[in-house]
């Protein structure tokens, strides 16, 4: 069966490629927040209703779809996409340019909509060629605590029917276009956001015996909170401690009376992680209040790590093989980046994927989350037949 299903799906999504590099413009061109994505979510219920697939609708924006083919309790495999864009100004001067000032889809999240739709659109059309059922997850907020994920599974969309397995790919611009690569067991990062607020008596900054210089204690914390990975964690066990803002003073003679610190913490080992969590309260503590100042303290406790189940991924890989060819799929790199995905392999099966969206040739190399990011198109051709594949081949 196999055989001639990859071949009706290779050729369908030849067919309709066209049909979803519009539909990536469209989404790409109106790019909305997390938890903002209204009209995404109602252009997306479009989508659907015109291929006659139902759907219902959780977590206010997010679009859950179900495909039955033959035998519809046989199997249940999900798909997911996410939606939301970033708060980016995009620079990318193309005749789909976000027209929405100051959002931009930076992480092709317009991209995975786009290759989700296209895969619904051809299972839904082969309905009669494969058996079970697809659950189509549109989801919101993947972008912004605490993931819209984590709201979903809250509101069954792991129930009724329940999914013995979910897949997602993510655009990769380092991965050429025309590949695809995958990595069993652990593939990101847990992320949490840290906030601190450092407090003293602020003053002259020519007396700064009579203040509690808060910009100094600012600059000792920031040095003590980077030793704790360095001389705390296993070097074998991959952590990352990022300080990324700074914000206190307003002048050249005033030392500031509040000086706020922000930055993130990964990690791959949950024990670690949250005994760094302790470490961190406890240094920041320690060295603040040496100093004669005061703190407070928010950690944010973000997404788990990315779990890729073997055998899911080892099937998938294999399935990937057969579509692609040997050549055309590699493995993927262990990356300290973080995906609210990893809520859902929690907790059944998953298996999240790269597809190869670069084109060195073309000048398509920027990076995700930055002004310039873009994919070669081709690429979604790629995706929507291989979400397809998966969604009515794989054997769990």
């Amino acid at each position: 069966m196999s055989e001639a299903l990859v071949q009706h799906i290779k050729d369908l999504a030849k067919k309709y490629s066209a049909e979803f590099i519009a539909v990536r413009h469209h989404l790409h061109a109106h790019p909305e927040l997390s938890y903002k994505e209204f009209e995404t979510s109602a252009f997306i219920q479009q989508k659907l209703k015109e291929f006659g697939i139902p759907f219902e609708i959780k977590a206010t924006t997010g679009v859950i779809g179900l495909i039955k083919g033959k035998n519809p309790t046989k199997r249940v495999i999900a798909l997911r996409a996410d939606m939301d864009a970033l708060p980016i100004t995009e620079e990318n001067n193309v005749d789909y340019k976000s027209t929405n000032n100051g959002i931009m889809h930076a992480c092709g999240h317009d991209v995975h909509s786009s290759c989700l739709l296209g895969a619904a659109k051809i299972l839904n059309e082969l309905k009669d060629e494969w058996e079970g059922t697809v659950k189509l997850i549109f989801q919101p907020g993947e972008e912004k605590n605490p993931g819209g994920a984590s709201i979903l599974i809250k509101e069954g969309v792991l129930e009724n029917p329940a999914p013995q397995a979910i897949f997602a790919l993510h655009v990769h611009p380092t991965l050429e276009v025309g590949k695809l690569s995958f990595r069993s067991g652990m593939v990101m990062a847990s992320a949490d956001e840290l906030y601190f607020t450092i407090k003293g008596k602020g003053g002259h900054a020519a007396a700064p015996q009579a203040t509690a210089d808060t910009i100094l204690i600012a600059a000792n914390l920031i040095v003590s909170l980077q030793q704790i990975v360095s001389r705390n964690n296993n070097p074998f066990n991959p952590s990352v401690l990022s300080i990324t803002s700074v914000q206190g003073g307003y002048t050249t003679n005033v030392i500031p009376s509040e000086v706020k610190l922000m930055g993130t913490f990964r990690a791959m080992n949950e024990e670690w992680r949250f005994k760094a969590h302790e470490l961190i309260t406890t240094i920041a503590k320690d060295v603040v209040h040496s100093m004669g100042g005061e703190i407070d303290i928010k950690i944010d406790v973000g997404y788990p790590f990315v779990l890729n189940d073997k055998p899911l991924t080892d099937a998938a890989r294999k399935k990937a093989q057969d579509y692609m060819g040997l050549t055309h799929v590699e493995e993927t790199e262990l990356r300290m980046g973080a995906e609210d995905f990893a809520y859902y392999t929690h907790k059944i099966p998953g298996c999240f994927f790269r597809l190869g969206a670069g084109n060195k040739a073309k000048g398509i190399t920027s990076g995700v989350h930055t002004p310039t990011f873009n994919i070669d198109e081709n690429a979604i051709e790629i995706g929507m037949g291989m979400m397809a594949f998966l969604g009515a081949d794989i054997t769990i």
